[in-house]
Parts: structure tokens; sequence; C-alpha cells
């Protein structure tokens, strides 16, 4: 793939997720122009100018509303589109209401000469990143998922809470599926310079129960919120807008992504939440962690549920 440094992003989808990653994308100057497509032209056109309308309080930035012919010279594809989850409905509910709607925005955008790398963040998003892979016909390395960058910020947010130390001091990953089956990777979880076991008894019941509480509330997070106001927005918008930079950037960055697994961690042909390092050209490595027996059976079971849930939307 040819490096250019246009750093231009298509989004398509200007829901609640797409125009606060819009404006995340504004405020942190990541890119130098922006393309808003949505089916809604005048939702698009209207958050196109609504931004411009900052652009005296940030850094240089062309935004305008369009169209799929856009794409073509596109660094990065950003898709937010979808069918919403609703209270009470599991993210895998969702897949064959998206996966027919994918199927038409990723060929109206392989149509138009594309030739970047996709960052899906819809859900289902493992099995949509699939399905985004499937109908591109791209290399694996550029198709990339959001995964579970969302959940681990979460996780951070709530140990670094518990131990009263600041979240980007809490090193720590979600892991599987991001949705039910989702787990914590405890034995890779450190504190500054210390691991976690090292600051706490993990054989002690009490302490065990409070880290099974903590990654509870991270698993169950986005069924409270949109309990509480209907959707989750900003912080997988901030989530997306961290994996633009460490593309845009060539960061070289180790962030927790849905990346195609080919043999790691024992694992073929599925989409799933892993550390994978991520510079200018997508996906450049996926991270494969030594796990103890139990995250290693919580990891079999997180890609069997989506295989599963795979064979009979593909079938």
């Amino acid at each position: 793939m040819t490096i250019k440094c246009t750093n231009k992003v298509a989004l398509i989808g200007t829901g609640f997720v797409g125009s606060s990653y819009a404006f995340a994308l504004l405020n942190q100057g990541i890119a130098h122009e922006l393309v808003l497509i949505d089916m809604n032209k005048d939702k698009a056109d209207g958050d196109a100018r609504d931004l411009n309308h900052g652009l005296a309080f940030a850094s240089p930035m062309k935004i305008h509303a369009g169209d799929y012919s856009d794409c073509q010279d596109a660094d990065l594809v950003v898709i937010t589109a979808g069918a919403n989850q609703k209270p009470g409905e599991t993210r895998l509910d969702l897949v064959e209401k998206n996966i027919k709607i994918f199927k038409g925005i990723v060929d109206q955008v392989m149509a138009s000469g594309f030739n970047g790398i996709f960052l899906v963040a819809t859900n289902p998003v493992d099995i949509l990143t699939y399905a985004t892979w499937k109908f591109s016909g791209l290399p694996k390395e550029r198709v990339i998922g959001s995964g579970t960058i969302l959940d681990t910020a979460r996780l951070r947010y709530l140990v670094g809470e518990h131990f009263d130390i600041d979240t980007r001091n809490i090193h720590a990953y979600i892991m599987g599926e991001h949705g039910d089956t989702e787990f914590p990777v405890w034995s890779h979880t450190t504190i500054g310079a210390s691991h976690l076991s090292e600051l706490i008894d993990m054989e002690n019941e009490d302490i065990q129960n409070k880290l099974d509480e903590i990654f509870l509330n991270v698993r169950d997070a986005a069924y409270h919120i949109i309990e509480r106001k209907g959707a989750t927005y900003y912080g997988i918008a901030m989530g997306l807008a961290r994996i633009t930079r460490a593309i845009f950037n060539n960061e070289n960055s180790i962030l927790t992504v849905s990346s195609l697994l080919q043999g790691e961690y024992g694992q073929d042909d599925v989409y799933i939440g892993v550390p994978a390092i991520i510079n200018r050209e997508g996906v450049r490595k996926v991270v494969e962690l030594p796990l103890n027996e139990k995250e290693r059976q919580q990891f079999e079971h997180s890609s069997g549920t989506l295989k599963k849930v795979m064979e009979n939307a593909f079938s």
C-alpha cells in the first residue's frame, strides 16, 4: 500500500457514535479532511456545517458532507452506520439486520476505488468486521474493528477508581468478543510498574469477588448506559479517535482491536478482540499474550461463540 500524508477520513453514519467521533477528530486535530456520509443527507450536511463553525477554535481541517465517491482517495473509512442495540437486546441480536446493511455499504465504498483502511465500530463489531473483510477483499491488516478497546478503557477506569490511581497508569486488557463472552486478562494487569498480584492477594475470596464485580460492571456497562440514555457513544468515539491517531501517526501502539486470527491463540478465521500493534499499514501484528488456563478457556469459549454466529450468518 502506498503511504500518503493526506490523513483523509470518510465517515459512514452520522448518528450518535459517528457525530461524536467527528467531534473528537476536530477537537484532537487528528485528520486533515473529514467527509460525512449518511443516508440522511441533511443530517450529514448539518453536522458538517456545525463542525465547521468550531474550526476557529481548533486545528485546520476540511469538513464536508459527501457520498461514496468521496471514499476513492480516503486513507481511512470508518463505519458507524447500522441498526442500534435496543434495551434488552444483545449485540449478537443485531447480526442479520446489520450484515445486510454492510453488504450495501462496503460494495459502494469499494466501487469508488477505495484502497485504504476500514475501521468498523457497528455492533456486533467482530462479526461485522469479518463481513467487511469478506465483502471488501482487502488484506486482513487493513480491516480493523474497534473490538474491545472500549471495554479495556472501562476496565482501566474502574481499576484506577478502585486503587485511586490515574487511569492512564493502569495497564490491563479485555479480550474476546465485544459482548457477553469477553473476559479480563488479570494475569497481565499492571498498575504503574507493579503487577496486580504484587499489590493484592489474588487468592483471597473477598478480593476475587471485588475483581469479579469490577469485570461485571465492565461487561454490562453498555446495558446500564442504554437503560439510562438510550445509547453509548462518547466512550467509543474516543476509542475510534485513538485508533485513528495510531494509524495516521504510524505509532506502532498496542491497542485491543478486533483483528483476524490465523493461528494466533490457537484460533483461525475469526475476528476477535486482541492486543495488536497498530500503525499506518493497519494491524502490523497480533500480540500473543501467554494466557493462564482459565483465560485460555475463556478465549476459546468467546471465539467459539463468534464462530457459531458466523456459521449461521454466512451459511
